[in-house]
């Protein structure tokens, strides 16, 4: 997810300077739209992911547990809303969501007076906020990675981690 949002992200940033003229005016936009959608189905997978499977207890004090915890959460509710916001943005002259050319979501909220506008300035910072939050989540993992040593990140990617606290050092000697 995190890789796909900052992609996103630089995309959408990218795009907003695009001109009339450019190659990329309706490629640009039509690739990020398509990609917002694929993201929310991707978050609707690791939402139903997260419930279905035991979470791995977290490391640190119980203010960086709760810290991350509320990160975690932050992150669960603002990705949908920005997806919402971008779809609201698209279909604000009433016309759906072409994903890949493959199918249309069709809008159903139209005719708010500057719903473009105002989706478009919501969609902003909640991206903003978004990206915000992923790096103080990779600051605090590679935090935890280097400089207290206890694998978070290397557990976050999936690679194995020795149990260093049931370890008796005048056993191994």
């Amino acid at each position: 997810m995190a890789i796909g949002i900052t992609g996103m992200f630089c995309l959408g940033w990218w795009m907003v300077d695009l001109d009339y003229y450019d190659a990329w005016y309706q490629r640009g936009p039509n690739l990020h739209r398509s990609l917002g959608v694929v993201m929310m189905l991707v978050w609707l997978a690791r939402l139903g992911w997260r419930w279905a499977s035991v979470q791995p207890v977290m490391s640190g004090d119980r203010l960086q547990t709760r810290l991350a915890s509320t990160l975690h959460w932050t992150f669960y509710v603002l990705i949908p809303l920005l997806g919402l916001s971008g779809y609201l943005i698209t279909t604000a002259d009433g016309r759906g969501v072409a994903v890949f050319d493959w199918f249309t979501i069709p809008a159903s909220l139209t005719g708010v007076d500057n719903q473009e506008d105002l989706a478009g300035e919501i969609h902003w910072y909640l991206a903003l906020s978004i990206i915000v939050g992923a790096c103080l989540h990779s600051l605090a993992a590679l935090k935890h990675e280097f400089i207290d040593r206890d694998g978070t990140l290397s557990k976050m990617l999936g690679r194995k981690v020795p149990d260093t606290k049931n370890v008796n050092p005048i056993e191994d000697e």
